[in-house]
C-alpha cells in the first residue's frame, strides 16, 4: 500500500534577463524564485491497483514519482510505501519497486541488452531461478528474443522501451512506476507496451502508477485517475465515473482541465 499525507516540495529557481551584462551580474547577485511543486498532496493506493496520475506540464507528477521512488526528499509530510519511508530505506525500497522514466534509460548504451540484464541481476541479487523465469517470461511476452544480443544504441525507440520494461521487472517488484513510458512510440509499440502492463498487473498483481499525457494509455491501463494541478490534488475517482455520456477520454480530461483552470 502507498500512503502520502500532506507532502510538500518546493524548488528554488534562478532567474535572469538575457545579455552579457545580466550574465556577469548573476555571478555576484542571483535572483531566485521559490516554486511550489507539491502542496499538501495526500492519497492512498492499494495493492494491485492501476492508477493514472495525470495533469498538465509542471503540475507535480514527476516530483511525486521521484519522492515515491526515493530519489527526492520532501520538505514536509509523511510517505509510506509498503511500510517503508522511500528516501530513508532506499536499499530495501528499490528492491521492491520498478521505475521507468520515458526520457531516461537504465540500459548501458554500448553493450548488448542481455549484458545490461545480467548486470541488473547482480545489482539486485536476483536468485538464478527467479532471473531465468522472469527473463523467459518477458522475452516471450515482449518479443525480445531477436534483440537481446543487440547493443542498446542500435535499437529503435520502441524496441528500447520494451527492454526498459523488462529491465524494470527482472527483480519481481511489487510496484511499477511509469513516467511517460510510451512517449515518442509508434502505434504498434504503444499497443504492445500497454498490453504487457495490463497482463503483468493481472498475472502478478503488480501495482501500477502511470503518469502520461497520452489519454489512450490511461484508458487502456488504468481504472482510477488522480488529477493534480499546480501542486494540488484536484480529483480522485474511477475512470468510468469521470466519463460524461459518450465522451471519449480526451474530451473528458480536456473538460476537467478547463473546469479546474489548469
Amino acid at each position: 500500500m502507498i500512503v502520502m499525507k500532506n507532502i510538500c516540495k518546493t524548488y528554488k529557481v534562478t532567474r535572469r534577463n538575457a545579455g552579457f551584462k545580466e550574465a556577469a551580474r548573476s555571478f555576484f547577485r542571483r535572483e531566485t524564485e521559490t516554486v511550489t511543486a507539491l502542496d499538501h498532496v495526500s492519497f492512498t493506493i492499494h495493492d494491485g491497483e492501476t492508477v493514472g496520475y495525470i495533469g498538465p506540464n509542471g503540475a507535480g507528477k514527476s516530483t511525486t514519482v521521484k519522492i515515491l521512488s526515493g530519489i527526492l526528499t520532501p520538505d514536509s509530510g509523511e510517505c509510506l510505501v509498503d511500510g517503508r519511508v522511500p528516501w530513508k530505506n532506499r536499499i530495501r525500497h528499490v528492491a521492491q519497486i520498478g521505475v521507468i522514466f520515458g526520457q531516461r534509460s537504465q540500459l548501458w548504451w554500448d553493450v548488448p541488452v542481455i549484458d545490461s540484464f545480467e548486470l541488473l541481476r547482480d545489482i539486485y541479487s536476483i536468485p538464478p531461478d527467479t532471473y531465468r523465469a522472469n527473463l523467459d517470461e518477458m522475452t516471450e511476452l515482449l518479443g525480445l528474443s531477436e534483440i537481446l544480443r543487440t547493443p542498446t544504441r542500435q535499437l529503435s525507440l520502441g524496441q528500447r522501451m520494451r527492454c526498459e520494461l523488462a529491465a524494470s521487472l527482472l527483480h519481481s517488484p511489487k510496484i511499477l512506476f511509469l513516467d511517460e513510458p510510451t512517449i515518442g512510440l509508434d502505434a504498434v509499440s504503444k499497443i504492445a507496451v500497454r498490453e504487457f502492463i495490463v497482463k503483468r498487473n493481472r498475472a502478478h498483481g503488480t501495482t501500477v502508477i502511470l503518469t502520461t499525457h497520452d489519454m489512450q494509455d490511461i484508458e487502456a491501463i488504468t481504472r482510477r485517475i488522480i488529477l493534480i494541478g499546480k501542486g494540488k490534488i484536484l480529483l480522485d475517482g474511477g475512470l468510468d465515473e469521470l466519463r460524461r455520456g459518450g465522451e471519449d477520454i480526451d474530451h473528458t480530461v480536456a473538460e476537467l482541465y478547463r473546469s479546474y483552470e489548469i
